[in-house]
């Protein structure tokens, strides 16, 4: 074992690799159908529309592929209803196609990942990944990009990301909470839970963020709590700081 080893457990979407710009060019695709059928209807009303549906079915459901899909249907079935205009088959279909392409895309890597993964391995820390979402879509990012050469059978995918969830990670690894990290961009999913469980936290905010994931933070850490401006710093922010601010309580932005 390395002097400065450390169990990192790193979200995969938007953290790793480019997630809600997919979701962004796919809901851009559907105002855009939705305005062909509703041409008194404006852009924003459709997307806030869209947006409550979701968040709302993802907090019952969780984080399915078919609910995003689901949402933009009954978003359509919404305004049908709203404006008197019969729902057809046909056009729910081709609501269901746009949505399910983002699930179909191949999906891209942050230019630097395997760049900080390979370094992060190479200083002798435990790499473990914990990610949202339906095994199916979540397994085929994984395969696609060769993440198992970093975190071998240290995966864990939840429909629900949630404090409960993490815990059940936390206890599989047997983590020392005091030299236990998690990695990510939601406040919701990933910072919350981290900071409510007693164990470090560094959160890497995403340039294209969803709605869902942006909370106030209301409890205070035991750990470290860092704010990092790019996944580039995580490296030498751990080196610097893994075992020289283990107990402090202060958040730092880096």
């Amino acid at each position: 074992m390395k002097k400065h080893e450390q169990t990192l457990i790193l979200d995969l979407d938007d953290t790793l690799v480019h997630c809600n710009r997919y979701f962004v060019k796919s809901k851009h695709k559907f105002v855009s159908q939705m305005r062909v059928w509703f041409d008194k209807l404006n852009s924003n009303d459709i997307k806030q529309k869209q947006a409550e549906i979701d968040i709302n079915k993802v907090e019952k459901y969780g984080l399915l592929s078919s609910v995003y899909v689901d949402s933009l249907v009954a978003t359509y079935q919404y305004f049908c209803n709203k404006y008197n205009r019969k729902a057809t088959e046909y056009e729910m279909e081709l609501i269901r196609k746009i949505g399910r392409e983002v699930f179909q895309i191949k999906v891209q890597p942050f230019p630097y990942m395997y760049k900080v993964l390979n370094k992060l391995k190479e200083d002798g820390h435990q790499l473990c990944l914990f990610t949202g979402g339906d095994e199916k879509n979540q397994i085929r990012k994984i395969k696609q990009l060769k993440l198992r050469t970093y975190f071998d059978d240290r995966v864990f995918i939840y429909e629900h990301k949630n404090k409960h969830s993490l815990q059940e990670v936390l206890t599989k690894l047997k983590a020392d909470h005091s030299k236990t990290w998690m990695i990510g961009n939601s406040l919701r999913s990933d910072i919350k839970p981290a900071i409510e469980l007693g164990i470090n936290a560094i959160h890497i905010p995403s340039k294209i963020e969803w709605s869902y994931n942006i909370i106030d933070l209301e409890v205070s850490p035991n750990g470290t709590y860092a704010e990092l401006k790019s996944l580039k710093q995580l490296p030498d922010y751990l080196a610097e700081n893994s075992f020289t601010t283990q107990h402090n309580n202060q958040k730092m932005v880096l």
